[in-house]
């Protein structure tokens, strides 16, 4: 690993923390998960941006290249920060998960080889892509529930805005880049994270399409009580 990209991976995870502490000082009536997911956005808004930019042919996105681009390589420098200081952070949560402990480790160990070899660039940014460009999404609903808005049409709209930018990313982009991934001659380690991504996202999008389901004959019910009461 060069040692510009070890810099900016230790300035990364201070910088994380610094945010995240930063946050806390401005909502100190706020809980931890809600400052740790503006810290999450933040990234995953960061990750999009960039694993966008560092594409550098979006008619064949991932291009098997035999080294990975310096953007490439300071894309993922700056999520394997996050990951790392996430990690760190989530052990002081009251909740601390062991399924979202073993998913950073993964991660850190995955895009930690790929920064070393300076090999699989294009992969890991499309994943990176997909994994992160319904993010945002994902922790707004959780931040509009602290704020008061839950079970309302504000937070229904981020449900289903998270549920259909997830399912095209992971259905549509997903099988993709498992395809391109385990046809080419890349590491095994890098193949395996590409069936393990494409495993967890089928299991999220069937979880997913169920809470949709849910919230969706939830709200029509409640309309109808209300309707006929109003009748009555």
């Amino acid at each position: 690993m060069e040692d510009d990209i070890v810099k900016l991976v230790f300035l990364g995870v201070f910088a994380w923390t610094s945010a995240f502490l930063l946050f806390r000082g401005i909502f100190p009536k706020r809980s931890f998960d809600f400052c740790s997911r503006l810290v999450s956005t933040s990234h995953a808004t960061l990750a999009v941006i960039l694993s966008s930019l560092s594409i550098e042919d979006w008619r064949s996105p991932v291009c098997h290249a035999p080294k990975s681009s310096t953007r490439q390589m300071e894309a993922l420098a700056l999520s394997l920060s996050y990951l790392i200081y996430d990690l760190i952070c989530s052990q002081f949560d009251e909740r601390v998960l062991l399924d979202n402990t073993i998913h950073h480790l993964v991660s850190i160990v995955g895009i930690g080889s790929a920064l070393i070899s300076q090999k699989c660039g294009s992969e890991l940014i499309v994943a990176l892509l997909i994994t992160e460009i319904s993010s945002p999404f994902l922790h707004l609903r959780e931040i509009l529930k602290e704020l008061g808005y839950r079970d309302t049409n504000l937070n229904l709209a981020a449900d289903i805005l998270f549920a259909l930018i997830f399912s095209i990313a992971r259905m549509v982009g997903g099988p993709y880049l498992a395809y391109v991934t385990l046809s080419a001659t890349n590491p095994p380690l890098i193949k395996v994270m590409a069936v393990g991504l494409q495993l967890v996202s089928a299991f999220w999008f069937y979880k997913i399409a169920r809470m949709v389901r849910y919230k969706l004959i939830k709200r029509t019910t409640y309309k109808s009580t209300v309707h006929n009461d109003q009748t009555n």
